[in-house]
């Protein structure tokens, strides 16, 4: 049986782009859609899809209804922004899981928001709370949870369901890295109380471990390159491949 959206999703403007329907939005439509959905998205999950996880997308049917089956897949990536523009979406910008949780964050103690946060290390996760309750005071951070490096037991992942429901979260941040996260949420749709939000590395930026680009490197889509020279080992595979798929696919036959 499919998951029931709770928000009408005939309502968020999508361009399709090797298959994934990216929302063709700006953190400025984003912010007043969370604040005014955020109850009926409960047991829903968000995406922050960008030229790499598009691309992984186009290629595996199951990440790609994965992606598609959330309430949006935001433009994390600045090209996939640009050819949403080129192909009518004048307002669409690149819209990262690291600005979205600071505009959350932001807005968080005046709404009262509930954090709950899944994934990464127990060292990176207490500099998040460090980070966090200093950067945004009274924010309410209602559980951390660092999963072990391996699959989880059928009791253990149920056990950490109920520990996320008890906590009675408004956003359970989920930091797992790309497919991973996505999958997980999707596997959990409907069985967390709680807006699922993937972010990825957005636990590492807001947790002070990793630098994000230059201003005016994110505003001109080279934020890949400033990470690219920061972890070159881990990304050069990667950036190489899929970047070079993805203007064969969408610049050069419009895919």
């Amino acid at each position: 049986m499919s998951y029931q959206h709770g928000v009408d999703k005939s309502i968020i403007p999508t361009v399709n782009i090797l298959g994934v329907n990216v929302a063709a939005i700006n953190i400025d439509w984003l912010l007043p859609f969370t604040v005014d959905h955020i109850r009926e998205m409960s047991g829903d999950y968000i995406c922050f899809t960008n030229v790499h996880t598009t691309v992984m997308a186009s290629e595996d049917a199951e990440y790609l209804a994965v992606q598609n089956g959330g309430v949006l897949a935001s433009p994390d990536g600045g090209p996939l922004a640009s050819v949403g523009r080129k192909r009518g979406a004048k307002d669409m910008m690149r819209t990262t899981g690291p600005n979205y949780m600071g505009a959350v964050f932001k807005i968080s103690a005046e709404k009262g928001y509930r954090h709950f946060f899944f994934g990464s290390t127990d060292d990176t996760l207490k500099l998040l709370r460090e980070s966090l309750n200093r950067d945004y005071p009274g924010i309410q951070i209602v559980g951390m949870y660092s999963p072990p490096f391996r699959p989880m037991t059928e009791e253990e992942d149920q056990e950490i369901v109920n520990q996320i429901n008890a906590a009675h979260a408004d956003f359970v941040w989920i930091g797992l890295g790309a497919p991973k996260q996505e999958k997980w949420m999707a596997a959990h749709q409907g069985k967390i109380h709680g807006l699922m939000v993937g972010v990825g590395a957005g636990f590492n930026f807001h947790a002070g471990n990793l630098k994000r680009a230059p201003e005016w490197m994110q505003k001109t889509n080279l934020e890949w390159l400033f990470r690219l020279i920061m972890e070159p080992r881990r990304l050069f595979k990667r950036y190489f491949i899929t970047n070079s798929k993805f203007i064969w696919r969408v610049m050069l036959r419009g895919k």
